[in-house]
């Protein structure tokens, strides 16, 4: 990897670090929020050491859907067990079956919105202040528009118009009783940044990210994984596709991509050429024109 590169990784590590310290040292209750995916990877991985030899002090948490890919949930628990972490399970279905939420129906049914109840229900359980998270401002517009701490009213909500300024990296933790922050250490991070601090790093991935063949259903132009949870509607067919995903989230929304890349060297270069943008495939960011923001209003990640 060319200096250049590896001094600018390290320069978004340090930055990252400095803000995972303040929320250590601001907060009495923070929590990581931990999907799975490579930006959470990157992010726990970032916390390891940003405290070590210690442990991480804060807990992980998972909201569970129940439609996670099986590859995911098996890397998630050889992660925690790895590092000696602590690990919170809370359960969509749960959140169904006490009547928080109302399952989806219909051909393209997720319940990819349904995770900000059990979410914010889980905060509350917990008494969370903070909420850590691995959202980077080059994914959506949505995400652009927020702050390294990022407030959230008493009912979890994000007003994108009400933000403080953080200048000269001072971050402002200061909140009123039920407030809440959601913060993003890796903000300034871009897809390829990520992928070039997993390779410098040797940072363990989930093979879902490296190209294999798969069962997939094409639905409005996104190649879904076809499972018991995605079933082929009328005039659809299952097809066996080399695929790998670039994003990793419920499986009735995460749209595969056409790759032949099984090593990060071959992802980088793919990053580095693609004309999608990184969430280009994923279905539940095709609802609206402001889907993103509308679910981030309502408490969503």
């Amino acid at each position: 990897m060319p200096s250049y590169n590896r001094s600018h990784l390290k320069q978004l590590e340090s930055e990252a670090i400095y803000v995972m310290r303040e929320v250590a040292a601001q907060f009495e209750r923070p929590v990581l929020l931990f999907s799975g995916g490579k930006d959470s990877i990157v992010l726990t991985h970032l916390a390891h050491k940003a405290f070590f030899p210690g442990k991480i002090p804060f807990p992980l948490l998972h909201i569970d859907t129940g439609h996670n890919f099986p590859e995911t949930l098996e890397f998630r628990d050889r992660l925690v067990e790895r590092i000696g972490a602590r690990l919170i399970v809370r359960y969509v279905q749960d959140s169904i079956d006490q009547g928080r939420v109302q399952e989806e129906t219909g051909p393209n049914a997720s319940r990819n919105a349904l995770q900000t109840v059990t979410l914010l229900d889980a905060l509350a359980e917990f008494k969370f202040e903070a909420a850590l998270g691995g959202a980077r401002r080059d994914e959506e517009k949505a995400r652009a528009k927020e702050r390294f701490f990022s407030h959230r009213d008493r009912f979890g909500q994000w007003d994108p118009k009400n933000q403080r300024p953080e200048l000269w990296n001072l971050y402002n933790g200061r909140k009123h009783m039920g407030e809440t922050f959601r913060v993003f250490p890796i903000s300034n991070w871009t897809e390829m940044d990520i992928w070039q601090y997993i390779r410098l790093e040797e940072i363990e991935i989930p093979p879902l990210y490296f190209a294999h063949e798969r069962e997939v259903v094409e639905r409005d132009g996104v190649l879904l994984a076809a499972t018991e949870v995605v079933q082929p509607m009328p005039g659809e067919q299952v097809e066996r596709r080399l695929v790998r995903f670039r994003t990793i989230g419920d499986m009735t929304c995460t749209g595969a991509v056409m790759s032949g890349a099984g090593s990060l060297d071959e992802i980088i270069y793919e990053v580095a050429s693609a004309r999608v943008t990184e969430r280009g495939g994923r279905s539940d960011d095709k609802r609206s024109e402001a889907a993103m923001e509308d679910r981030k209003r309502h408490g969503y990640f």
